[in-house]
């Protein structure tokens, strides 16, 4: 599969996320997009990082932007997640790891000593022509999201 680079169209593929929903980044057009990758739910780190972008929620939309998490998790898991965190956003079900490879974010870690292949926290904005225009990779969790919306404002 291609991998996706900035200002290259992103690829068109069914994404299935929570509410019942399946969708398409191209659908998205016309909206900033900030497409947010995260390694496990309900872990610790994951946990701060909806919660500080649910926290600024209502900001993004206020720059016409909507959140999308993404993670490998089921999305029986992401529902209760989501549930549990009251996210006013959707998160994407990636099981199969075609979005998370198309993003590059798939890499080696190392986990109490064992190498395992894992989601790279990082994050993404799509512009309203859906043209990436900026990536985070290795993200810090602290002030992230903080760091998401001041780059939003700048579109």
């Amino acid at each position: 599969m291609k991998k996706l680079s900035l200002s290259k169209k992103t690829l068109d593929m069914k994404l299935s996320a929570t509410s019942d929903k399946t969708l398409r980044l191209k659908d998205c057009a016309g909206e900033v997009v900030v497409i947010y990758f995260y390694p496990k739910d309900s872990t610790p780190g994951c946990t701060v990082e909806g919660q500080d972008f649910t926290r600024l929620y209502k900001k993004f939309r206020a720059c016409k932007s909507q959140i999308l998490g993404v993670s490998r998790d089921s999305l029986s898991s992401h529902e209760k997640f989501k549930s549990k965190y009251k996210f006013p956003f959707e998160l994407i079900s990636d099981p199969d790891e075609k979005l998370c490879r198309a993003f590059d974010v798939i890499k080696e870690k190392n986990n109490y000593g064992k190498k395992v292949m894992g989601v790279e926290r990082s994050t993404f904005i799509l512009n309203k022509e859906g043209m990436l225009v900026k990536e985070w990779r290795k993200v810090k969790v602290a002030n992230h999201a903080q760091e998401v919306l001041d780059f939003v404002k700048t579109l």
